[in-house]
């Protein structure tokens, strides 16, 4: 079990201190300090962004699939489990991605932030009507 030492106390410095930890690697890794051969998110960073963006894609679609079985089996602990660690998959990947791209999971808080209060419906269409979709 993980210490509570240093351990955030909110969602938002959960994903900040995440991202410091990947940001940390990443740079590591672009220093000739991290090994892929030895640090899987060296090895991520090494195969650049299509490789990234892939592993994304592969995680989501296991995602979906643990969602579609926990939702057959009526969340049972076993399929609850599993769901939650390929979510856990997915937004690791994806904090890898903001990473690479010099992001961080506070711009797309602040983001969600800014929607916060708008309907969806709208929102889709204002980005449609500038073309940011």
């Amino acid at each position: 079990m993980t210490s509570s030492v240093n351990k955030p106390s909110n969602v938002d410095s959960a994903f900040a201190h995440l991202a410091d930890v990947v940001d940390q690697r990443r740079d590591a890794f672009k220093a000739g300090q991290a090994d892929p051969k030895t640090s899987y998110t060296a090895l991520l960073f090494s195969k650049g962004d299509d490789g990234i963006l892939k592993k994304i894609g592969e995680e989501a679609t296991e995602t979906v699939m643990a969602a579609k079985d926990a939702r057959s089996a009526n969340l049972a602990p076993e399929q609850q489990k599993q769901f939650v660690g390929e979510m856990a998959d997915l937004w690791f990947h994806c904090l890898i991605a903001l990473s690479q791209f010099h992001l961080r999971p506070e711009d797309v808080i602040a983001e969600l932030d800014r929607r916060l209060g708008t309907s969806g419906i709208e929102e889709k269409a204002a980005r449609k009507a500038s073309g940011q979709e």
